[in-house]
């Protein structure tokens, strides 16, 4: 399940996004393609492959990471040589693989008469990096294994394609990644190396602002910055359709976890989108993402979008010294017309392609900048958190702000008349 919010450009922070990916995935199928799919005493053989190929990784031994790949799969095996020196440089703390099942999808027919069996599985990619995850990050790989001469091998990672069974991209996937250390930050990307240091100034400055807005518990004071060269490679990271996201500046990724053990997220930049804005705008965005990832372990399936994008904006123009008819202008132009929201942002206004998506960001920024003027900035965090651990809006909004949701609606759409008007 995947859950899409984001924000297209406007006259402040040009493009926010933010995507929570849950990687989870129902399996079914069962192979079949003129070799027998499986054999009895699969299982535990390619487990050892794949502890192999990981001990590899961690030990950056090319040689041994690659004789577990079909030498008959050619093409597979180049893939796999310059992924591996593609990822070289990447700061890793832990690599892992865990076998969740063979037979995981139909697999092609071929013709190589050589392999006495063939199996497609799925497997659990493990990572994390160091100094920055303190939980491993996870992601889904359905590969093919082959069995000649006594020995299994991984011979590709596209035949489950056909059946909607894709490999998850990751950055090194796509180029050589150069790595750029900030103070606070730890940007990868496919270069320019002058570009990616920008991102790790932009993303320095963000971290003491969200440590200041939202505190320092829970998270680790750091971002991960992740920066493709194309917007095709962007969509390909996020599993998504590229043209999603023309006028996106950058997303942030993570796993729903809502507890202080889920998985750091990952900011990806957009570098096209993201290099037209101008340094107030490349702040914002990456001050807003970087909140999204503070954030995380307090934001779960109770979070509306309309708080969790309103925080990220409201600590995003906390400090900016911005009129609110200069951050909102979308939202002015319908004020200024007679035409107030009716409601909060659903979330349904949150969408990509969502026509009124400026409107539904200006207008949750106004309904968290209202809770942190007119009560305080403690109690939106507050609020925020109490959602999060469960408690709905109403009750949260009752206990502290003495108004129920329809209440605060009223007056939320009274405080964007009077700032916006």
């Amino acid at each position: 399940m995947t859950a899409v919010r984001s924000r297209r450009s406007t006259a402040g922070a040009a493009g926010v996004l933010t995507v929570l990916v849950t990687l989870a995935a129902a399996l079914t199928g069962c192979g079949g393609s003129g070799h027998k799919s499986t054999t009895d005493g699969a299982a535990p053989a390619i487990t050892r492959l794949l502890d192999a190929r990981a001990a590899a990784v961690r030990g950056h031994d090319a040689k041994a990471f690659l004789a577990g790949v079909d030498p008959r799969s050619t093409r597979f095996l180049a893939e796999q040589r310059t992924m591996f020196a593609d990822l070289a440089d990447v700061p890793l703390a832990g690599w892992s693989y865990r076998l969740v099942r063979t037979g995981a999808f139909p697999l092609p027919p071929t013709a190589d008469a050589t392999a006495s069996a063939r199996t497609a599985a799925e497997v659990q990619l493990r990572y994390r990096l160091a100094g920055y995850d303190t939980q491993d990050l996870v992601s889904t790989a359905y590969l093919t294994f082959t069995h000649r001469a006594g020995h299994w091998y991984v011979a590709a990672d596209d035949d489950g394609d056909s059946a909607g069974k894709r490999t998850a991209v990751q950055l090194w996937d796509q180029g050589k990644v150069e790595v750029v250390r900030g103070k606070h930050s730890l940007v990868l990307g496919l270069g320019p190396v002058a570009t990616l240091r920008g991102y790790a100034a932009d993303a320095d400055l963000a971290v003491p602002q969200v440590q200041h807005a939202w505190g320092r518990a829970g998270w680790p004071g750091s971002v991960v910055v992740e920066a493709p060269r194309t917007l095709d490679q962007l969509g390909a990271l996020l599993g998504a359709k590229p043209s999603d996201y023309q006028g996106i500046a950058a997303v942030t990724t993570g796993e729903l976890g809502g507890s202080a053990t889920a998985p750091a997220d990952r900011v990806i930049v957009n570098p096209a989108a993201f290099g037209r804005l101008s340094a107030f705008g490349r702040q914002v965005v990456l001050t807003h993402e970087t909140t999204h990832v503070a954030s995380r372990p307090a934001t779960t399936t109770h979070t509306p979008v309309w708080l969790s994008e309103g925080l990220a904006d409201w600590v995003a123009y906390r400090e900016s010294g911005r009129t609110a008819p200069e951050i909102a202008p979308e939202l002015t132009a319908d004020v200024t017309a007679g035409h107030l929201p009716p409601a909060l942002p659903s979330t349904a206004d949150f969408r990509p392609t969502a026509s009124g998506l400026a409107q539904a960001y200006e207008g949750a920024w106004l309904a968290c900048r209202l809770i942190a003027d007119q009560w305080s900035p403690a109690t939106l965090t507050a609020l925020y958190r109490a959602v999060g651990a469960g408690q709905s809006v109403d009750a949260a909004l009752k206990a502290r702000l003495g108004l129920s949701e329809a209440a605060f609606t009223q007056r939320w759409r009274a405080y964007v008349g009077e700032e916006l008007g």
